[in-house]
């Protein structure tokens, strides 16, 4: 077997890390971060959520069933670099179509192997997600670490423009029509649209820059604020836009930086998380049923609510906002942040984690069923005058 190319990682505390080159041969900067789960890393290397992030595998293997045309949730591999201890050295699927250290070859993804990644993630736990850099071309540590110090900090990010789509398209409803959603790409995946078709929901996937009115033109019944990456406090558009649909009383659900967004549109703040949930395994409080549920997490910042902070329980009771009471109406159960938030004088909801993962438990995907529910009560409730019809179209009076 050929040797590979030495590689090193340093963090921005200088803490050094020495692998071997994985996919691309290069160098790369980001924030260090890690995900538990022990599947889906197609999933995670092309959610645009990941943006600007280097991605820290936990599980000790990885590759092993490659790569396919199918499971990608964007168009690309979004994150800024990848580090992972055991390569698979031939991956092994049906549905695969080549291998992971190809793709990210192919897609100029730096990475680094045989790492001693349990060591890493403890080091992170320990410290905070911070700025990291890998290198399969530079030798000398400090030399690195300078560049690292040099890097962007995720804090003070604005990225959701970056992930975005340059173009409206749309996601027609499997079967039966019933409603249309305006979604505000933020970094949307592709599991979204389609978890909305399977219940007779159009979507129209339009870019960041969007106005509330770009939105409703499609005839919306509906709008959903989409995941994506970056810091939630720079995004004073989306914010803005998501106040006038709150508003005019439109349907509302956002989902994680969707949901930092409506959190700060009903008047609260957000905060950065010491090193986020990432993966497939977060424990989550429905408190609406009682229900316990086992998550996808990809997030790095929180909502802050009066009462949250330093772990404390979220009392479950209704807080006073510009737009009427809202409560805290998921917990997780891990660290008692905030997991979803739910409005009881405007049709809006928000769940911190992703409904739609893949792959990834589908415990969440009720949230969905909601989310058209919320639509059909709303639409039981407008007024002719209101000049839409229930269809999701707008009348011609």
């Amino acid at each position: 077997m050929t040797r590979r190319r030495s590689a090193i990682l340093v963090l921005e505390d200088g803490r050094t890390f020495p692998g071997e080159a994985y996919g691309s041969v290069g160098e790369t900067f980001g924030e260090a971060v890690f995900n538990t789960g022990m599947t889906g890393y197609q999933e995670t290397l092309t959610d645009p959520s990941y943006h600007r992030q280097v991605v820290v595998q936990t599980a000790p293997h990885i590759g092993n069933t490659g790569v396919n045309g199918e499971d990608d949730e964007s168009g690309r591999i979004w994150v800024a670099g990848y580090v992972v201890r055991d390569p698979a050295r031939i991956g092994s699927n049906w549905r695969a179509t080549g291998s992971l250290e190809d793709r990210l070859a192919t897609e100029g993804v730096v990475g680094i192997s045989g790492v001693d990644t349990r060591a890493l993630t403890r080091h992170l736990r320990e410290r905070g997600a911070m700025r990291v850099g890998i290198s399969s071309v530079e030798k000398d540590p400090q030399s690195l670490l300078a560049r690292v110090r040099q890097s962007p900090q995720m804090v003070g990010a604005d990225l959701s423009a970056e992930v975005s789509t340059p173009e409206p398209y749309v996601v027609e409803a499997l079967g039966e029509h019933r409603f249309t959603v305006a979604a505000l790409d933020l970094g949307i995946k592709r599991n979204v649209p389609r978890r909305l078709a399977t219940r007779g929901v159009t979507t129209h996937v339009l870019p960041a820059s969007s106005s509330i009115e770009d939105l409703l033109a499609t005839g919306a019944d509906a709008v959903f604020l989409s995941p994506g990456p970056g810091d939630p406090a720079t995004a004073d558009g989306p914010v803005a836009l998501a106040r006038e649909a709150l508003r005019r009383e439109v349907p509302l659900f956002g989902i994680c930086f969707g949901s930092q967004i409506l959190g700060r549109a009903l008047g609260f703040g957000t905060y950065k998380l010491g090193y986020g949930h990432r993966g497939i395994n977060q424990p989550v409080l429905d408190r609406a049923t009682g229900k316990v549920e086992v998550t996808s997490h990809n997030h790095g910042f929180a909502v802050k609510v009066p009462g949250a902070g330093a772990g404390a329980v979220v009392p479950d009771q209704v807080i006073d906002t510009d737009f009427g009471g809202v409560r805290v109406s998921h917990v997780c159960l891990n660290d008692n942040v905030v997991e979803g938030l739910r409005a009881v004088d405007v049709p809006a909801f928000t769940v911190q984690y992703h409904p739609e993962a893949a792959a990834g438990p589908h415990d969440a995907d009720y949230l969905f069923d909601r989310f058209a529910d919320l639509i059909e009560g709303r639409a039981l409730d407008r007024r002719p005058s209101e000049g839409r019809n229930h269809s999701g179209g707008r009348s011609n009076a």
